[in-house]
């Protein structure tokens, strides 16, 4: 069997729809119906990415997501029946890579699983060049260990604020549209999630506004830039 996915929800016949377009693509689906069975399976199975749903019985894919990313940098897609944006700027917060609510397509959930797996491989690989590390004025970015450094001081900031500050910083002056932004960070394209752009952006502005610096610029019509 291929990589192992998890998929921690309650609704059984949803997580075996998913499950089943999961084998077809080669994935080895993991089910658990609540939040510590999630916690158990993610323990004991080693998944490669998991599928969360924020309302779960007993424990909640919040806490849940939180206990994972105190072990784990694995990609964490968290699956929501609210549309409310502050469910998602927690969701996104906390270090979820990704949020779809519900009704989805389960073909375009894969299509983001395939997205994450690609882009975790990408920045768990030591890369050997030049642009692993990148200093601009009181910034120092590396991307083999996830570090962000300001004036000395550890940045802290959730993988992917790290892969569009990055994403950001290797290409000073230019000016990405919300959709270029998407690909480069998320790993693939198509119609982007405008939200979640705007939440990261904003989160990363916040955390260098502190040490004043203002390098992410909006460009209005256009997109961002980082401007140095």
């Amino acid at each position: 069997m291929g990589q192992k996915i998890l998929i921690v929800e309650d609704e059984k016949e949803l997580a075996d729809i998913l499950g089943a377009y999961l084998s077809v693509e080669g994935f080895e689906p993991v089910v658990a119906n609540d939040g510590v069975e999630g916690l158990k399976a993610f323990n004991e199975k080693q998944p490669s990415l998991i599928l969360l749903d924020i309302m779960l019985p007993k424990i909640d894919g919040i806490k849940v997501c939180k206990e994972i990313r105190e072990k784990s940098e694995i990609p964490i897609i968290m699956i929501s029946a609210k549309s409310g944006e502050m469910d998602k700027v927690i969701a996104l917060g906390i270090g979820a890579d990704d949020y779809v609510t519900k009704p989805f397509s389960p073909l375009e959930l894969v299509a983001r699983v395939k997205a994450q797996l690609r882009r975790y491989k990408k920045s768990s690989d030591v890369i050997n060049s030049d642009k692993n590390e990148i200093k601009i004025g009181e910034l120092v970015l590396k991307k083999s260990s996830y570090s962000a450094v300001v004036k000395g001081e550890q940045l802290s900031l959730t993988t992917k604020e790290f892969d569009m500050l990055f994403f950001f910083a290797k290409n000073p002056n230019q000016v990405f549209s919300k959709e270029q932004i998407y690909e480069g960070v998320w790993g693939y394209n198509g119609i982007c999630d405008d939200n979640s752009i705007t939440v990261y952006v904003n989160r990363i502005r916040e955390k260098l506004n502190k040490y004043e610096l203002d390098y992410i610029k909006t460009v209005w019509g256009a997109g961002y830039k980082f401007s140095i």
